[in-house]
């Protein structure tokens, strides 16, 4: 149920107001919650043919979406790099969503792996690859604001990765995405907030102080995997790590970014 939530938040209200941020097609971002809302129905649904129709005409829009990211990458800078596999991420995550809510383990994953990959695609995947590029561009393409940019989806790769090679790989994944988180958490603090109105710094300032918890968590867990580590289990890393980083960090960070942009305008 927690988990249906968090996904559902990702997919009908985070999503969206990322692609307003970062520019992406008018046309699509009016039709997501269309496409959007059946997929979060989807989640609290038997698993079976029925629930895996209403995901589909999200996978279709997810791809329509990764197409033009990729169409929209006109140079490597870290930034643009970051935008783009943002865009694609979700393709991964709604492809994860039909296989798991028709039962079928794809590529031979255990359902329990494809559901968590929903969020981690959403959540990881695009919202932070997003508000690295954001932090990249509003710090002038300094040198911490590239490093975060690149770390960021290279350590969401690196987990995916992860997955046919081994929690070794997880692990390192999960360590280069928290460089990249607390770089962004650094940055917005430094450079970013001061400079931001009133009601945008709250939320800079909540977000910033969630990544320091949620990536400690994550980190943890991916290490109890390799080492003799206490970790929490599944269940708990979703009722924190999962619910902090949806509200906590994702929901802030784009309120307040959206709250910048609106006053530039």
């Amino acid at each position: 149920m927690l988990l249906s939530l968090v996904d559902a938040l990702a997919m009908v209200v985070l999503v969206p107001l990322a692609l307003g941020l970062v520019g992406a097609p008018a046309l699509l971002r009016r039709v997501w919650p269309w496409l959007a809302v059946p997929a979060a129905v989807s989640l609290w649904l038997p698993r079976g043919a029925g629930a895996a129709l209403l995901a589909t005409p999200y996978l279709v829009l997810t791809a329509v979406l990764a197409v033009a990211g990729l169409h929209g990458l006109r140079r490597w800078a870290a930034a643009d790099v970051a935008v783009a596999t943002g865009l694609v991420a979700p393709l991964v995550a709604a492809g994860a969503l039909v296989a798991e809510r028709a039962g079928f383990r794809l590529l031979g994953f255990p359902l329990k792996t494809l559901a968590l990959t929903v969020p981690h695609l959403h959540y990881a995947g695009l919202v932070a690859a997003l508000v690295a590029a954001l932090a990249c561009r509003a710090t002038g393409g300094s040198a911490l604001g590239r490093a975060a940019a690149w770390c960021v989806p290279a350590g969401t790769g690196v987990v995916l990765v992860g997955y046919f090679l081994g929690d070794p790989v997880e692990l390192a994944g999960a360590a280069l995405l928290t460089v990249g988180m607390w770089l962004v958490a650094v940055l917005t603090l430094v450079r970013i907030r001061p400079l931001a109105p009133r009601g945008a710094r709250a939320l800079l300032l909540i977000s910033s102080g969630i990544l320091v918890v949620t990536m400690l968590l994550a980190l943890d867990w991916a290490a109890g995997h390799v080492f003799t580590l206490p970790h929490l289990s599944i269940p708990w890393m979703v009722a924190t790590h999962g619910v902090l980083n949806a509200v906590g960090f994702a929901l802030c960070a784009l309120l307040a970014w959206r709250r910048m942009e609106a006053v530039r305008q």
